[in-house]
């Protein structure tokens, strides 16, 4: 493939500026592939890819704009298959995070052009540190933020703009992933699959109290008639998680929970569902939401503790559509990989 440059050019926003850019570019014999107009307080930042003729240097090139009384404000290698119209890479790029959250980082470094993208912990993301505008920092959600880089040229406002256009539009995504839906259980009954929030708790301790022993046992590990009251805050509204309720009417007929383990890779998953209700699919139903909700959440794997005797849940995985690994021999903890 051959070389292509792109350059970052700050000129006056005057008539006749760029043209004469063009003609002296022209004169050095490179072949203008891409323009585009970056807006920036007191002037324009016109960003231009070119095919240099063989044998130009950067360092001739950069005198050249020079001499037009403009700056070269940076240049570096780019990459033909980059040309593409800006709306239809930000949709394209939109499109990849939605369908897989976990290359939120690689697509915002494609977004803006930057040298790297990391994710980190919010506390440890320093927003007030912008190296001259080579650094900037993108929150997530409260526990998380993105940090971009890029040495040959710091961003402009307009970059800026469509980055967090970008994660405006996955974050609405994402709530409306958490948001109520409708499944249909095996015998025709539609039931409502919610998050849990912590006025549902009485409904929570109800159906925990017309679940026998046994199923509380397979949930809980332990052997409890009900729930202390004092747990029902955390079932709701777990740290580092989301509940997900089956409503019928106005019986809370299941309860799921989705868990982020530290690192956010993985979650672990739990269900819960009432006996008269089990063996209906419902297990099923509320497994599947809570796949699609971690994938929203960035997660790559799903856990869960099991009894060793016990293979409920990668029974419910699979009929899910996912695909759980085997556990080691004597090992509690299934391991369900995400799409």
């Amino acid at each position: 493939m051959s070389l292509t440059w792109r350059l970052r050019i700050r000129m006056d926003d005057r008539p006749g500026t760029l043209a004469r850019i063009a003609i002296r570019l022209a004169d050095l014999e490179c072949n203008i592939l891409g323009l585009t107009v970056l807006p920036v307080p007191g002037g324009v930042l016109d960003e231009i890819v070119v095919r240099p003729a063989t044998g130009l240097t950067r360092e001739h090139l950069v005198t050249a704009i020079r001499a037009e009384g403009c700056e070269c404000a940076g240049i570096v290698d780019a990459d033909v298959r980059e040309l593409v119209d800006t709306s239809a890479a930000m949709l394209v790029a939109a499109g990849r995070v939605v369908d897989d959250p976990a290359q939120l980082a690689d697509v915002l470094r494609e977004v803006l052009a930057a040298d790297m993208v990391t994710l980190v912990p919010a506390a440890e993301a320093n927003p007030a540190r912008t190296e001259g505008g080579h650094r900037e920092v993108f929150e997530v959600d409260g526990d998380k933020a993105l940090v971009a880089r890029r040495g040959w040229a710091p961003f402009v406002q307009l970059e800026l703009a469509r980055a967090g256009a970008l994660l405006g539009l996955l974050e609405s995504v994402r709530a409306n992933v958490a948001g109520p839906v409708v499944v249909s259980c095996q015998d025709g009954a539609d039931l409502v699959l919610r998050q849990g929030r912590p006025g549902d708790a009485d409904a929570v301790f109800a159906l925990h109290d017309r679940c026998s022993m046994t199923t509380l046992f397979q949930r809980y590990h332990t052997g409890v008639r009900t729930v202390p009251r004092r747990w029902l805050h955390r079932l709701l509204v777990p740290p580092r998680g989301v509940s997900l309720l089956a409503v019928s009417g106005r019986e809370v007929v299941g309860l799921g929970q989705l868990i982020a383990a530290p690192g956010g890779e993985s979650a672990e998953v739990s269900l819960l569902v009432e006996d008269s209700w089990q063996r209906n699919g419902l297990g099923t139903a509320l497994m599947a939401r809570l796949a699609v909700i971690a994938r929203a959440r960035g997660h790559r794997e799903l856990t869960a503790v099991c009894l060793p005797s016990q293979d409920t849940i990668a029974r419910t995985a699979t009929r899910a559509g996912l695909r759980p690994e085997k556990p080691a021999q004597g090992d509690g903890m299934v391991k369900i990989p995400l799409p």
